[in-house]
């Protein structure tokens, strides 16, 4: 099985810790599938990722993320728990 390339749009990609980001969520969406498949296929394939390929927020990021539209808040319908980030090739 072949996947194709994702076109990610620019208004999706976020800046933490000084990183161009990607959400699990919007990452899982292009591929058409849901978040919680795309992190166990991602656990399951750890070997087939890099190291600092992604990382999960702290409450602070999410709370910054919310305030700046990134993600909605969980009282409609936003995250319900912390994200993975993915990290994007400079």
């Amino acid at each position: 099985m072949s996947v194709k390339p994702a076109i990610i749009p620019f208004e999706r990609i976020a800046s933490v810790r000084g990183q161009k980001v990607i959400l699990d969520s919007d990452l899982a969406g292009i591929y058409g599938v849901k978040t919680f498949r795309f992190n166990e296929a991602v656990k399951r394939n750890g070997n087939r990722f890099p190291e600092d390929f992604a990382f999960q927020l702290i409450r602070q990021e999410v709370t910054n993320l919310i305030s700046q539209n990134a993600i909605s808040s969980s009282g409609h319908g936003g995250v319900r728990k912390l994200p993975e980030l993915i990290l994007l090739p400079s």
